[in-house]
């Protein structure tokens, strides 16, 4: 929600309340993941989106009224609902919505999460959005007895501030935050109300704002720089690295972060040990030689990293297996080696190509098969 938050932390610099209403669970074929949200001005102005369109209407008049009154709210959406073919998912799932009211005085924490991002740093803001979980949630979840309902807890780079109302409660949902945090993912921890790892008592959603996930592109060729382009799309903070310093120029590659002149697996071997390269991470491998593409799919096939493909033509493919195994690649890492790279689309432009790539690191990413949904049977959206 990296639009969403910019917006809300401008307004709430400049001292105006806004609504904001963010997913915190989903089941089934919800269209939105964890941490989806919609901001509502107090002018009416809408940014974001919790669902595709399917229950902004109620949601838009729910967010107004707690722009007015101050109260949140839990929000349960879903086909269940006895109005859900006017205000529910008719896609077949069921979201929860946190609806809020945001300003300086009841979250003086913000300005910290934005430093953070602001500096590359990862943090997360904890929230207390609903107590006795234990029960079934209705429509819409009141303020709970301890008054918790609505704390925080922000953990900023290596800050922790706020308090959900108890130390053991600090401390157990910052420990958890954390590994969260680590994978990038937003959730819903449960607690009782003194960090017991228990079903009943308060619900917290943790919002992570994670760094980027990398994507590495080798190779400062054409379908390099629509590769980048794809990547940024995604949200990738994308680096393009090309040994010959002709090629690799910013001003060819305008979408990526960063353009590097070096030897690509020298440079591979620099970010892993300085630990800017993670699990996260994609590597797109588009140098067409040997000498280079060798040595960084060696180094790259060693490391747990998301996705490792490399470009080529079937016999390129099958001489750059036989030089792997030279190199002392093992059987069971070559067979994370996306070769020829991406998907069978018919493509042919670099920028079909480049879909293709996208399309295999997304269907990697949430264990899609590819294939036309149309030819499937179950849920459309894979559980993350």
């Amino acid at each position: 929600m990296r639009d969403v938050f910019d917006e809300v932390h401008r307004h709430w610099r400049a001292g105006e309340p806004v609504a904001l209403a963010t997913v915190v669970a989903t089941w089934r074929s919800a269209p939105q993941p964890p941490g989806a949200a919609m901001l509502v001005t107090a002018d009416g102005t809408v940014t974001g989106s919790v669902s595709g369109g399917c229950v902004e209407a109620d949601l838009y008049e729910r967010a107004r009224a707690v722009l007015d009154t101050g109260s949140p709210e839990l929000v349960r959406y879903g086909v269940s609902d006895d109005d859900a073919y006017a205000v529910g998912l008719t896609c077949g799932g069921v979201l929860d919505v946190y609806v809020e009211r945001v300003t300086p005085a009841g979250f003086p924490e913000l300005d910290a999460v934005a430093a953070a991002r602001e500096a590359g740093r990862p943090a997360a803001v904890v929230t207390c959005v609903a107590a006795d979980v234990g029960d079934p949630p209705g429509t819409a979840v009141p303020a709970d007895p301890d008054r918790r309902l609505g704390r925080r807890l922000v953990l900023a780079g290596d800050r922790v501030v706020g308090s959900l109302g108890g130390d053991r409660l600090d401390a157990a949902a910052a420990a958890d935050a954390l590994g969260l945090l680590a994978a990038g993912r937003s959730g819903v921890l449960r607690y009782g109300y003194h960090g017991q790892r228990r079903g009943s008592g308060v619900s917290l959603f943790v919002a992570a704002y994670a760094t980027r996930p990398r994507m590495l592109v080798f190779g400062a060729i054409d379908f390099a720089a629509a590769v980048a382009r794809i990547g940024a799309f995604l949200g990738y903070r994308v680096t393009v690295c090309d040994a010959r310093p002709v090629f690799a120029t910013a001003r060819r590659f305008p979408e990526a972060q960063e353009v590097v002149a070096d030897w690509p697996h020298r440079y591979l071997r620099t970010e892993l040990d300085a630990g800017r390269v993670d699990p996260r991470t994609v590597v797109c491998v588009l140098t067409h030689d040997p000498k280079f593409d060798v040595p960084v799919l060696a180094l790259a096939l060693r490391h747990p990293l998301a996705y490792v493909g490399a470009m080529g033509s079937r016999r390129t493919h099958d001489e750059r297996r036989k030089r792997l195994r030279e190199a002392g690649v093992g059987e069971e890492q070559l067979a994370r080696l996306a070769s020829p790279i991406g998907l069978d689309l018919g493509g042919r432009t670099p920028e079909e190509t480049a879909v293709s790539v996208a399309a295999q690191i997304v269907a990697g990413r949430w264990g899609g098969t590819g294939r036309p949904l149309a030819d499937l049977a179950g849920p459309i959206h894979h559980p993350g």
